[in-house]
């Protein structure tokens, strides 16, 4: 892994490299997450392929480059990423989570061979009745109250995300990406995602499915939809339901959709399994 800063309005982000092949693919992280949530991904991509992925602003070596916030100044780094990378029309795109949000608002922008979207991209509608922050604390609330916690030291960070429903079958990657978000703070260990940045994008995201959908169909390169068949946590409804996802594919012939099996939102992207159905979606340049 090769790591450097890329300037952009207000700091610096960091970048991770994985691979030292030609043949580029930019990744996007989650909300709360970071660019190690891409590290079992670019260590098993096959020779000819470079995966760059970024800490967000506000999350990961990135957490204090300030706000405003908001998926589309995410995208709107993501550009200043992508020149600095040299991305063509030969670039892949994907993003997973919000991180394919971010994916979708910037492909508007720039057209790369492909953009896969992995566990997220297709606009949430709230339920009647629920307003934006009850559905933010419905969707992160686990997470949220996480970020406001100080941990003893980093190994009870590790085993705080060890009781997590979606995180039972533990492994190397998951532990890496873990300590990778331990923060070194007054009293203890506490995440390196910053709660304002993390309500803020949440806000957006659940406020904003309109100008999702706008982007959407406003893609002029090939999308792809990877989805988990369980949810964040753990349970038997994804992220992306089928019945909204083919109500998407159905709008948009050029969108195409696979669940990948036996994993969820989290596991699609650590699972050794999962990753290789991943892998071979994203170097497919066919698709």
């Amino acid at each position: 892994m090769y790591v450097e800063n890329v300037p952009v309005p207000g700091g610096e982000l960091r970048l991770a490299r994985f691979g030292g092949g030609p043949r580029l693919i930019i990744a996007v992280h989650g909300i709360t997450a970071s660019l190690m949530a891409w590290a079992a991904v670019g260590e098993a991509l096959p020779e000819g392929w470079t995966l760059a992925a970024m800490d967000l602003r506000g999350r990961g070596h990135s957490r204090d480059v300030p706000g405003p916030y908001g998926l589309q100044r995410h995208a709107d780094d993501v550009e200043h990423v992508a020149r600095h990378l040299g991305a063509d029309e030969t670039t892949v795109l994907t993003g997973h989570s919000m991180g394919a949000y971010v994916a979708v608002l910037h492909s508007v922008e720039r057209a790369y061979a492909k953009t896969v979207l992995v566990d997220g991209g297709l606009p949430l509608p709230l339920p009647p009745g629920v307003s934006v922050d009850q559905a933010l604390e419905a969707t992160l609330g686990p997470a949220l109250t996480r970020l406001s916690q100080i941990f003893p030291n980093e190994d009870s960070y590790v085993a705080f995300f060890k009781q997590h429903p979606a995180l039972q079958d533990w492994s190397p990657a998951i532990e890496r990406y873990v300590r990778y978000d331990a923060l070194p703070a007054e009293g203890g260990i506490r995440s390196r995602a910053a709660e304002p940045a993390v309500r803020a994008d949440g806000r957006w995201l659940l406020s904003e499915s309109d100008a999702i959908g706008a982007a959407l169909h406003a893609v002029r390169h090939p999308l792809s939809l990877i989805r988990a068949p369980r949810g964040l946590l753990d349970q038997e409804v994804g992220l992306l339901p089928d019945a909204l996802t083919a109500a998407w594919v159905a709008d948009l012939p050029g969108l195409t959709d696979e669940v990948v099996p036996d994993c969820n939102h989290y596991t699609i992207a650590f699972d050794p399994r999962c990753v290789r159905i991943l892998v071979e979606h994203l170097t497919d340049i066919r698709q």
